[in-house]
């Protein structure tokens, strides 16, 4: 079973996962596109019993484009933001793919909000899209 660290730029706030993601998905929301500073969002979801989280973290909710909330969770030194939990999913937490700093972490299978997709993004072909 993988294990996988999560990290925020600083190295006080981690988030360690245990076994793969059940889901790997990117999100072309404008608040995801917001929070990133990037054309979409990348996360893995982790059924919550598979995720030790160490150090310190300040919180921000966030109410999304559905009206749901989820909670995020950032280093109170460098502002990374190393993992969510969606209100909708209680029994998951959310990790930004690019805390891993791993560039051979699997592609997305699932792509969400393409309406707001960047005209330049091709998403994978064989993942599941959704507008």
């Amino acid at each position: 079973m993988p294990t996988r660290l999560a990290s925020c730029s600083c190295g006080q706030l981690t988030a360690q996962a245990s076994g793969d993601p059940v889901r790997n998905s990117i999100c072309h929301c404008l608040a995801c596109q917001r929070r990133t500073g990037s054309p979409f969002a990348q996360q893995a979801r982790f059924p919550r019993e598979n995720v030790a989280v160490a150090g310190q973290s300040t919180q921000y909710v966030r109410v999304g484009d559905e009206g749901t909330r989820a909670v995020f969770h950032f280093c109170l030194a460098c502002g990374t933001t190393v993992y969510y939990e969606p209100e909708a999913l209680p029994g998951f937490i959310m990790i930004p793919v690019g805390a891993f700093a791993e560039p051979d972490f699997p592609a997305p299978t699932v792509s969400v909000y393409e309406e707001r997709m960047h005209s330049w993004v091709v998403p994978p072909p064989d993942a599941e899209h959704y507008p």
